[in-house]
């Protein structure tokens, strides 16, 4: 467009110049000259508006490249956080099922345990009737044939003054603080570590003291408390 307005210009300068071109001609060439320069102020308009698209394409293609960039970045802290907690859930759970196998096999062990007692408490039920079957037996009286009365019945033999003075025969409880452990066991059905420990522990000013020293628990003292003593 610029070169024809400018070829207009020359035409219009060549006919001004040699002075043989007509009036006609001479209008016409203006007026070609004039649409040139319309046409190149609109050409010049269009080109400036599409700079100014340019322009604000490139702002836009920097903004949504900003926008792309914070989104993989906020993605990739997503993903980071996610494989964090996910690390961090695995690890808890591993721990959790620590604790279970832990627990279980704390559990085996007490049921064992468990077991152990409760057989070694039937033992002791056992050897505690067995023994108290055996001293009701020996403290009933035996009965004897009385020999034939006399008519005349012989004086008493006399009795020395030190035999007066004897204490009286010892009663069937058995004495804390004078039995052998052996005893403890034989009489009372007590285990051998239980027996040790009442003899370790001695004296006892009274039988309640078994207890109050963890000596033995209150249910083995409940069964055995009436046939104790602690007499010196």
């Amino acid at each position: 467009m610029a070169r024809v307005w400018m070829a207009a210009v020359a035409v219009v300068g060549a006919v001004a110049a040699v002075g043989c071109v007509s009036d006609r001609k001479y209008q016409e060439a203006l007026s070609e000259a004039d649409v040139a320069k319309t046409e190149l102020a609109t050409t010049r308009a269009q080109k400036s508006a599409l700079e100014q698209q340019v322009k604000t394409l490139k702002e836009l293609n920097v903004k949504f490249s900003n926008d792309a960039q914070a989104a993989h970045d906020e993605l990739e802290r997503i993903q980071h956080g996610r494989d964090k907690e996910r690390s961090g859930i695995e690890t808890r759970t591993k721990e959790l099922e620590d604790r279970v196998k832990q627990l279980a096999a704390q559990n085996r062990a007490v049921r064992a345990e468990y077991e152990d007692v409760k057989r070694h408490n039937e033992t002791l039920k056992s050897l505690v009737a067995r023994y108290q079957k055996e001293l009701k037996e020996r403290s009933q009286p035996v009965t004897g044939t009385l020999p034939p009365t006399t008519a005349n019945p012989p004086s008493p033999p006399m009795v020395a003054p030190s035999a007066m003075n004897a204490p009286a025969a010892a009663s069937s409880s058995v004495n804390l603080n004078r039995a052998t452990a052996s005893d403890m066991v034989l009489a009372l059905g007590l285990s051998k570590d239980m027996a040790d420990r009442i003899v370790a522990n001695r004296p006892y000013r009274v039988k309640g003291e078994l207890v109050a020293k963890n000596v033995v628990p209150k249910e083995t003292f409940d069964m055995i408390k009436d046939r104790i003593s602690v007499n010196p």
